[in-house]
């Protein structure tokens, strides 16, 4: 039986490598059935198709009309067109599953290198604009990545100036992806490079514009591969060129076609579009990360009788924005107030929720209202803001002098006390209703704030995930703090910052769903040997009284060297009060590191300092306090007011 000759006409893939050149890497690689065929070789020298013959009744070869003659195969263009959507499909989708900008880049190069081109170079505008953003002028292209075909697994064995001679690429550092010498280009406005970027289509690197544009793009003395070697394609937003790509291919390819032009602009289109949408998401992450992080206290304040420590973590790089938040305010009468919020999702607009409730609450605490109260004002505020605008909730007013501590909880994980003794402590707190839900009441409780002992709070991200519910979660918890505990002695507490930093190692690796705020309070408190009060009546007298018994409760603490000014200061400060007082003054010193002078009255109105005149008799008092103390205040109560000044002690 005769046998009809093969042909392999037509067959040949644009993409082929040959055999004797390394297997470029895999994971690089567009995938194998997208390699777009080029065109097909023609008849080697000296072939005779006529040398074997066909079956009878065939027609004869040699009188046949020859393939060049005849075009090509339909079949054969067919199948290679086939190839080519295939490979823009696989290179965009690839190219689409990048999420920032370095990704986004680096899928066009491993998608475009080695299946359509040797080498690549992608030009990004520097900087980027954003948005409807001007751009900034001069326009300037940075080189943002470049990639190249790897000849061998092992590049040292191959010399670059050998493979920049077989590749005719243009000279480039041999320890870089193709870096050129120039790496900034600043593009001159009606040059080459303008007009080829201003045409949006990508052009042929032998093309007359871009003869002159490529050398502009790649720096002076650069040269390109000849012929249809090299395609130069911007990189077109959805308002404007933001830069260019450069595509070259070796001569041991064929060179490109004209469809390789609609191929190039289609991996442009989709890689400038990913980058707009990239920067747009950079910019907006970027603004609701700092705008959180600014609305959480900087630092956190120095009460007297009580030390705390913090922590925040985001729920991940890719979603940093949350709603949880923590604050510490200090009030009258040496108090503070301890808050830990979570206002539910992760965007823009719960960053901005929780700045406003953060407000309210600081403004409610400035008040000096009971926290259930302050809970309760809150409510109406969430809902003020629209009918799905809820958050979780806790309130804590600590006491030092007193050793109690008052809770109330708006649907927040209840807080965890760590005793002296290193027993963990999970409080019983009335969960309460979230905020935002509206027409429910909260309820506070007092407990014990023993000396030593520490009161962590916390959003729901440090005890709920998807591996484990949040009372399993709270229950790792407190375990976690009585073994910290324990580790140090019965009979000292472990060290804050270490301990907050303790508590975060009980997240796993799939424990981090939500961001984390954390509070941490040590309960140091005020002996009552520290402190001295007094009820006065507003009478004339009362600031000689008042004199007096500072004098008394300073000798006792061996501060007889402040007698003279916190007399001065005490009888100013009465005397004011008295004049204004319809009930009982209030007259309270405390002794830490500093030593603290509170005087209370009904009168609701704030003392201001004035600068007083020379026939004045009044208004001195307020400025010989500033002058004197090394701080002083006035906060306003629901019941009158404070004014109260500190002086530093012979420790300071």
């Amino acid at each position: 039986m005769t046998e009809h000759p093969t042909s392999h006409e037509g067959r040949q893939p644009l993409a082929a490598r040959p055999q004797e050149r390394a297997r470029p890497r895999q994971q690089d690689a567009a995938p194998a059935a997208a390699a777009i065929p080029g065109p097909a070789p023609a008849p080697g020298p000296g072939s005779n198709p006529t040398a074997v013959p066909g079956p009878v009744g065939a027609p004869n070869p040699a009188t046949a009309p020859s393939p060049a003659a005849a075009g090509p195969d339909p079949q054969t263009v067919a199948r290679r067109e086939g190839d080519r959507l295939r490979f823009v499909g696989a290179a965009t989708r690839r190219i689409a599953r990048g999420i920032d900008l370095d990704e986004i880049v680096l899928g066009l190069c491993r998608a475009s290198v080695p299946t359509f081109s040797d080498a690549i170079l992608v030009y990004l505008r520097d900087p980027l604009p954003v948005g409807d953003e001007r751009p900034v002028a001069p326009f300037v292209l940075r080189l943002r990545r470049s990639d190249r075909l790897r000849l061998s697994d092992d590049e040292s064995d191959v010399s670059p100036s050998a493979e920049r001679e077989r590749l005719r690429l243009p000279a480039l550092d041999p320890h870089a992806d193709l870096m050129p010498a120039a790496e900034l280009c600043e593009v001159r406005a009606g040059g080459a490079l303008a007009e080829v970027l201003r045409g949006v289509r990508p052009v042929f690197g032998d093309s007359a514009t871009a003869r002159v544009a490529l050398p502009e793009l790649l720096g002076a003395g650069r040269t390109v591969p000849s012929g249809h070697r090299a395609i130069l394609a911007p990189l077109r937003g959805r308002r404007r060129v933001i830069g260019a790509a450069v595509f070259l291919r070796g001569t041991e390819r064929p060179p490109f076609e004209a469809n390789d032009l609609l191929v190039a602009a289609q991996l442009a289109t989709h890689t400038a579009l990913g980058i707009d949408k990239a920067v747009l998401y950079g910019r907006e992450a970027y603004i609701a990360d700092e705008l959180q992080r600014t609305m959480l206290p900087d630092s956190l304040p120095q009460p007297t009788g009580v030390r705390l420590a913090s922590r925040y973590l985001p729920a991940a790089e890719t979603a940093r924005v949350g709603g949880d938040w923590y604050d510490a305010i200090p009030l009258p009468g040496s108090r503070v107030a301890l808050v830990v919020g979570d206002v539910m999702g992760h965007s823009m607009t719960s960053a901005a929720i929780m700045g406003q409730l953060r407000t309210t609450a600081q403004t409610l605490a400035g008040l000096d209202l009971p926290p259930q109260e302050v809970l309760h004002h809150l409510d109406e505020q969430a809902q003020r803001l629209g009918s799905d605008r809820m958050a979780t909730c806790l309130y804590a007013v600590y006491d030092p002098v007193a050793h109690r501590i008052t809770i109330a909880n708006a649907g927040h994980p209840p807080p965890v006390l760590l005793h002296l003794g290193g027993r963990a402590e999970v409080l019983r707190v009335p969960p309460g209703a979230p905020i935002g839900v509206g027409g429910v009441d909260f309820e506070a409780v007092e407990l014990d704030a023993p000396s030593g002992a520490t009161l962590l709070l916390y959003t729901d991200g440090l005890v709920e995930s998807r591996l484990r519910d949040v009372w399993t979660g709270i229950e790792q918890l407190r375990e976690r703090l009585a073994a910290t505990a324990r580790l140090t002695g019965p009979d000292h507490s472990p060290p804050l910052e270490a301990l907050c930093d303790d508590v975060l190692d009980i997240l796993g690796p799939g424990d981090r769903d939500d961001d984390i705020a954390l509070l941490a309070a040590r309960f140091d408190g005020i002996a009552p040997s520290d402190v001295a009060y007094w009820f006065l009546e507003p009478e004339d007298s009362a600031p000689g009284r008042a004199r007096r018994l500072a004098r008394r409760a300073l000798s006792r603490w061996g501060l007889d060297e402040l007698s003279d000014s916190v007399e001065l200061l005490v009888s100013e400060v009465v005397t004011n009060a008295v004049r204004y007082a319809e009930r009982p003054v209030t007259l309270r010193l405390l002794r830490t590191d500093i030593l603290r002078c509170e005087v209370g009255d009904d009168a609701p109105q704030l003392p201001r300092q004035r600068r007083a005149r020379d026939m004045d008799e009044g208004g001195r008092g307020l400025f010989l306090v500033n002058r004197l103390a090394r701080r002083w205040g006035a906060t306003r109560l629901s019941t009158g007011k404070v004014v109260w000044f500190e002086m530093p002690t012979r420790s300071q």
